[in-house]
C-alpha cells in the first residue's frame, strides 16, 4: 500500500515561484528583494561623505603625486615630462636619499619594537584591578592628546645638555653630561626615548585586547600550576598577537614618516644624524622647489612601506593565533 504524503495549505504564505519562472531564471543570479535594494541605497547614500573625502583628499592626490613624481617641475608653470630620470638619479646620484634612508631605518629598528615591549608591559599593568587605576591610565594617555610641537619643544629643553632634566640626574649620580642633540650618536636615542614617552595611544588597544580574554584560560593555566611567564607565553601571548600584529602595522606606517621631532627640535642634525626621510622630502619640495623629484622620493617611502608591510602581513599566519581559524580547522 503506497503512502499519500499530507497535504499542506499554502494560505497566507507569498506566492512561490512556477517551475517556468525558476526555469528562465539565470543560474547563479539571486532575485534581492525590494527592502534589501532599499538597505543597498541607503548604505551607498550613507558612504557618500567619506567617499568624497577619500577621492579629494587622498585618492586624487595620490594620483596627481603619481603623475609629478615622473615630471621636473617645480611648483611654477607647467610639468615637463622626464620619464624616470628622477627615480634613476634616486638609487644612483643621490647620497642624500641614501643617509636620509639609513637614519629612518636605524630609528624604526630601535623605536618599533621598544614601544611594542613597553606598550604591552604597561598595558599588563594597567589591565590590574585595584584603586585609583583610572587616574593612572589617564596619565599615561594624556602624553598622546598634546600637540606634537608643543612636546617636541618641551623635550628639547628636557635634552639641553647643561640645563636639561635628564643630564642633571645624571650628573647627580657622577655621570657627565651626555650631548643628546648635537652628537650623531646620541640625537636618535633621544629621539626614541622622547617618542617612547607617547606610547599611551597603543596602551589603550592593548587593554582592549587584554581585556578580551576569556578568564577561563587563566583559570585552566592555574589548575594546571603554570606559572606567570609560562601563562604569559601560553594565554596571553598568543590571544593577543592579532593586536600585536596590528601594533606593529599601524606603528611601522607612522615610524617611517617620523618629521616634526627632526623638523623642530635638530633640524636634520647634526651632521645630517637625525635627517629622516619625511625631512628630506620637505627640504627638497619646499626648500629647494624640486616637487617633481619630492613626489618620486614620496613614492619610493610608499613603496617600501607597502613591502614591509606586506612582509609582515603575509607572515603573519605562522605567529599570529586566530581563535576563529583554529576552530574551522578542528
Amino acid at each position: 500500500m503506497t503512502a499519500v504524503p499530507p497535504q499542506v495549505s499554502t494560505a497566507g504564505l507569498p506566492p512561490q515561484p512556477t517551475a517556468a519562472a525558476q526555469a528562465r531564471r539565470p543560474s547563479g543570479v539571486r532575485k534581492t528583494s525590494p527592502h534589501a535594494r532599499r538597505e543597498a541605497r541607503a548604505g551607498f547614500l550613507w558612504i557618500q561623505p567619506w567617499l568624497i573625502g577619500f577621492l579629494l583628499f587622498s585618492a586624487i592626490p595620490i594620483g596627481v603625486a603619481i603623475y609629478l613624481s615622473f615630471t621636473d617641475w617645480s611648483g611654477g608653470g607647467a610639468p615637463v615630462w622626464i620619464g624616470f630620470d628622477n627615480y634613476t638619479k634616486i638609487f644612483t646620484d643621490d647620497p642624500l636619499f641614501w643617509q636620509s634612508l639609513k637614519v629612518t631605518f636605524i630609528f624604526v629598528a630601535l623605536y618599533l619594537p621598544l614601544s611594542l615591549i613597553l606598550g604591552l608591559g604597561i598595558a599588563m599593568l594597567m589591565n590590574q584591578k585595584f584603586v585609583g587605576m583610572g587616574v593612572f591610565r589617564t596619565i599615561y594617555y594624556l602624553p598622546s592628546v598634546l600637540s606634537g610641537v608643543a612636546v617636541t619643544v618641551l623635550w628639547g629643553f628636557v635634552f639641553h645638555r647643561d640645563f636639561g632634566v635628564i643630564n642633571g640626574v645624571l650628573n647627580l649620580v657622577g655621570i657627565p653630561g651626555i650631548p643628546w642633540l648635537t652628537s650623531q650618536t646620541w640625537v636618535i636615542p633621544a629621539i626614541v626615548i622622547m617618542q617612547l614617552w607617547a606610547v599611551g595611544s597603543s596602551i589603550i588597544i592593548y587593554l582592549g585586547g587584554l581585556q578580551g580574554i576569556p578568564t577561563e584560560l587563566y583559570e585552566a593555566a592555574g589548575l594546571d600550576g603554570a606559572g606567570w611567564w609560562r601563562t604569559f607565553r601560553a594565554v596571553t601571548l598568543p590571544m593577543m598577537s592579532p593586536v600585536i600584529l596590528l601594533q606593529l602595522i599601524l606603528g611601522l606606517i607612522g615610524t617611517f614618516q617620523i618629521f616634526t621631532q627632526a623638523f623642530v627640535m635638530t633640524k636634520g642634525g647634526p651632521d645630517y644624524g637625525s635627517y629622516f626621510f619625511s625631512l628630506y622630502i620637505y627640504d627638497t619640495a619646499f626648500k629647494d622647489l624640486r616637487l617633481g623629484y619630492a613626489c618620486a622620493l614620496s613614492m619610493v617611502l610608499f613603496a617600501i612601506i607597502l613591502i614591509i608591510t606586506a612582509i609582515f602581513y603575509g607572515t603573519s599566519s605562522r605567529w599570529v593565533f586566530y581563535a576563529a581559524d583554529r576552530g574551522k580547522n578542528r
